[in-house]
């Protein structure tokens, strides 16, 4: 019997260093240590061996059950390592990932922000779900005025006895420094407006807007014109086209409108770029100062037509798009 165990021996492991894959392996497992295997076979043939030598017989099955199972092991090991492709060469260069940037709205935000800066406005921002106080009656908007009807509007519900809405311009914020400041003001906000438009190439039921406010003694039209206009060539450039044509906003009195020249779907075009206007006595007296003493002037930009602009994007609707083979280019 030993020398049948030295043969068993030599034999298995000779198949084994031809078991290259996962499934020669499972098969020299059962062949050769399975429940029915050659090894397993072995041991009702002890009992035909002579009581004397029983002990060296035993003691050799064993031994070449456990030569047999760590020789297994080891080759399974290897052939794990090698299935699961070539080792890494850790003296070779490494891959750089590819670097995000700021989202181009995000961007024009802080670049439009800073031009304002250096002419002497500080930044603040607002709420926006709002009330309709803010959104609508200090800002000399009557109740029956069709700016409130729910059709242009994202109304959420009331709170207070009011009506909530995610606001429609970052005009609520002027009111909301003029109720905790008094002037001199000179201060510009920035955020997400909400209004339910249908989406083309130059509108979005939700885009972003930087507010304007300028309050204390003797301001006039002059001073709004200036500001606008020395803010366009300085974030556009000294060709930059722009113009302001009369408008009307219950909250500005006078107002206009804030053209700027740029192409869309290949055409140059005046576009609509915001409003502006001198801030209305009413809306003074609402939040506590007096329009006899003070005067301010007022305005409100679309960032997205400012990106547009400076960028040469035509379709607004690409902003918004999560498409990073166009983001890429800015």
């Amino acid at each position: 019997m030993l020398a049948e165990l030295e043969q068993l021996e030599s034999d298995a492991l000779a198949a084994l260093t031809s078991a290259t894959d996962t499934a020669a392996l499972e098969t020299w497992r059962i062949a050769y240590l399975g429940s029915k295997g050659r090894l397993k076979g072995m041991m009702p043939l002890l009992k035909n061996v002579d009581k004397a030598d029983k002990p060296a017989v035993g003691k050799r099955l064993n031994e070449v059950k456990n030569a047999l199972e760590n020789a297994f092991e080891r080759q399974s090991s290897l052939g794990a390592t090698e299935s699961a492709g070539p080792a890494i060469d850790v003296t070779e260069p490494g891959l750089c990932p590819p670097l995000g940037t700021r989202h181009i709205l995000s961007r024009t935000i802080d670049e439009v922000r800073d031009v304002f800066a250096r002419m002497g406005f500080t930044h603040t921002e607002g709420p926006e779900v709002e009330d309709e106080w803010h959104n609508f009656t200090a800002l000399n908007i009557p109740a029956e005025h069709p700016a409130r009807d729910p059709i242009d509007n994202f109304y959420m519900g009331e709170s207070e006895g009011s009506r909530t809405l995610l606001r429609t311009q970052t005009s609520t914020v002027q009111i909301r420094v003029m109720e905790t400041q008094k002037p001199p003001l000179k201060v510009i906000a920035s955020g997400r407006v909400y209004r339910p438009d249908t989406h083309d190439a130059t509108h979005y039921s939700m885009f972003h807007q930087c507010e304007g406010l300028c309050v204390d003694k003797g301001i006039t039209m002059v001073d709004l014109k200036t500001a606008l206009f020395q803010f366009a060539r300085a974030f556009f450039g000294p060709e930059a086209e722009v113009r302001m044509r009369p408008g009307y906003f219950p909250f500005t009195e006078p107002s206009a409108e804030i053209d700027m020249k740029m192409q869309v779907k290949g055409e140059w075009t005046w576009v609509e770029l915001g409003g502006c206007g001198m801030v209305h006595p009413n809306v003074l007296k609402g939040v506590g100062i007096d329009p006899e003493v003070y005067s301010g002037f007022a305005f409100g930009l679309g960032i997205e037509r400012i990106a547009m602009r400076k960028y040469g994007i035509s379709d607004l609707r690409w902003l918004y798009d999560n498409d990073a083979r166009f983001l890429r280019q800015f």
